[in-house]
């Protein structure tokens, strides 16, 4: 009887050890980061997004790319093999920061020597912190062509969002031109300038639909049946609360989304959570990501348009229309309503009360520094350099080294720049920013700032009037590697004994992109941790390719040994073994 009782004891002992083992793998398997393996082939395809068959860029024949979905903490690892034949290559992680890993940001010229035609890149990181991110290509103007895509990385397993919903769903802005990027991009560095003008079409997730019936229109390019432009579509059911995650990746246009008969609670702004607020249309600026809950809580008979407006520029764009589509309504069946017709393009009011409305979460906010250790004013303006149409900072138009930034400071081949910073301001009592500069020259540099590590710094960004008379462009600014504390916005003049005062020091959001309302300014504060080169630019297309950037260095003694495979262009040659 007691050996009986022994081994029962012994067996139930066993059995407790094992559960208690296998409870200790599954908890270590659950907090794992995992390695996620993507391959790649970019190539020119074909395609016909709304309607009009022109080339696109395609990530193994899709475009947008296939969504890369993580989870926090993971391992991103992406093979890229460039098969456009002709073209160079190079592809940036919108939003992620790359900390120890800034080789892998994907700015050609800034991190890294483009990808050769043939050849296969390894891009390696991990994404940090979950929310809303983007790629696209960081080579010439090759976004507009259709190399662009989403990243959605999720929390780790047992935590919890400040928010629920029943379903996640993600949708990506783009414009679409007819025209290729050579050849909008010959127009912009020419001498007899042409503009790029405005985009044929707005796509939802890479659908639009063009006007094929024009006379002008070659009809064996344009066909309307063609089922590539078929209207985007989403699926709903009715009392289900739906996470939409938008992101906009324009060449040109700043945007405004809605769906037809429902509001949308913001809840998150490029990955940071942010206090709820309900809006009917949401404005979003190029790199910019947002997730909205949705209820679909309208009547189920039918369905409702999606519908998004270009803002803030006179376009000739239609807007662009997907369908809100209630189940188990047809997902191509037409809404019975006129499509809703948007806020007026030039109302900045409500654009610029959106953006003060973005505040941070209560329960997650991060306190920015009191104080900032240097302040640079940054002037957007359109200037003429030695004959040539430039976009400029403080009336210094950007150009890129062919030797990389990151290369050439760890490398020590300071030689392959100029040595001479950027100034840090404007003659800001003199300068009128209402009217066209009586001055406009400006000069080119390839110089880049340089910030004493782990130090705060202050961006403003200071709008003004173009080139031509009563008008002031909306640019929304892009820093790699990077999040900053939004201070303020503000109209007019930027005062700097004033301004400073009303910040926002309880609650700013932190975003990677923010736009600079027309005849404006907008505050940044950031930490300059994250050792590496990182670029800060406008992101409309072809304002970046005429010179609207600035590049940051910090910590670059601090930077790991380089990779090889990031070498091989200007003096970087030498260094590389393929």
């Amino acid at each position: 009887m007691v050996e009986h009782n022994f081994h029962q004891q012994s067996h139930s002992f066993v059995k407790l050890v094992i559960f208690l083992c296998l409870l200790f793998l599954s908890a270590n398997i659950s907090v794992e980061a995992r390695i996620r393996h993507y391959e790649w082939e970019v190539k020119y395809e074909y395609k016909s997004p709304d309607c009009f068959k022109k080339l696109s860029i395609s990530i193994n024949g899709k475009t947008p790319g296939p969504t890369i979905v993580a989870q926090q903490g993971d391992t991103i690892v992406v093979e890229v093999k460039n098969s456009l034949l002709t073209e160079n290559l190079a592809i940036h992680w919108h939003g992620i920061r790359q900390i120890g890993t800034p080789w892998a940001d994907g700015t050609e010229g800034v991190t890294q020597c483009p990808i050769v035609p043939g050849d296969t890149f390894v891009y390696k990181f991990v994404v940090d912190r979950a929310g809303t991110y983007l790629y696209h290509a960081h080579y010439g103007m090759q976004r507009q062509a259709g190399l662009q895509g989403m990243i959605r990385v999720s929390l780790p397993d047992g935590v919890l969002e400040p928010f629920s919903y029943d379903h996640d769903k993600s949708i990506l802005l783009t414009d679409w031109y007819h025209k290729s990027t050579y050849e909008q991009a010959t127009g912009l560095a020419s001498l007899a300038f042409s503009w790029v003008g405005e985009p044929q079409s707005i796509l939802i997730h890479g659908r639009g639909r063009f006007n094929c019936s024009i006379p002008s229109i070659d009809p064996t390019l344009c066909n309307a049946t063609n089922l590539q432009c078929t209207p985007y579509s989403m699926t709903v059911v009715y009392g289900k609360t739906y996470r939409l995650r938008i992101g906009s990746l324009t060449a040109l246009s700043a945007l405004s989304f809605e769906i037809e008969g429902h509001n949308m609670t913001v809840v998150e702004a490029d990955g940071h959570y942010v206090e709820p607020f309900v809006v009917q249309n949401l404005f979003i600026y190029s790199g910019e990501t947002y997730s909205v809950l949705i209820k679909a809580d309208q009547d189920p008979t039918r369905n409702y348009w999606a519908s998004t407006k270009v803002v803030s520029r006179n376009s000739t764009t239609p807007n662009g229309l997907g369908i809100f589509n209630y189940y188990p309504n047809h997902p191509r069946r037409y809404p019975p309503t006129v499509p809703p017709s948007g806020p007026r393009w030039d109302d900045v009011a409500p654009r610029m009360a959106q953006s003060v409305a973005i505040k941070s979460h209560k329960d997650f906010i991060h306190a920015p520094p009191l104080t900032s250790d240097r302040v640079i004013v940054m002037l957007n303006t359109q200037n003429m350099v030695n004959g040539y149409v430039r976009w400029s900072v403080n009336n210094v138009s950007f150009n890129m080294p062919h030797t990389p930034y990151l290369i050439a400071l760890k490398h020590n081949l300071l030689h392959v720049f100029d040595q001479t910073p950027p100034p840090d301001n404007y003659d800001q009592k003199n300068y009128d920013i209402f009217n066209i500069a009586p001055n406009v020259n400006a000069t080119t540099s390839n110089s880049i700032y340089r910030l004493k590590f782990n130090t705060t710094v202050d961006i403003i960004l200071q709008n003004a009037n173009t080139k031509n008379p009563n008008n002031s462009e909306t640019h929304p600014w892009h820093l790699h590697g990077h999040d900053f504390w939004v201070m303020g916005y503000g109209n007019g003049k930027f005062n700097q004994s004033i301004d400073p005062k009303n910040y926002n020091f309880v609650n700013p959001i932190m975003k990677n992109t923010i736009p600079v309302h027309p005849y404006g300014w907008t505050a940044l504060r950031f930490r300059a941790d994250n050792p590496g080169v990182w670029a800060f630019h406008c992101h409309i297309e072809s304002h970046f390719f005429m010179g609207m950037g600035v590049v940051f260095e910090e910590g670059i003694e601090k930077v790991g040994k380089l990779p090889t495979s990031i070498m091989g262009c200007g003096e970087s040659k030498r260094f590389h073994r393929p």
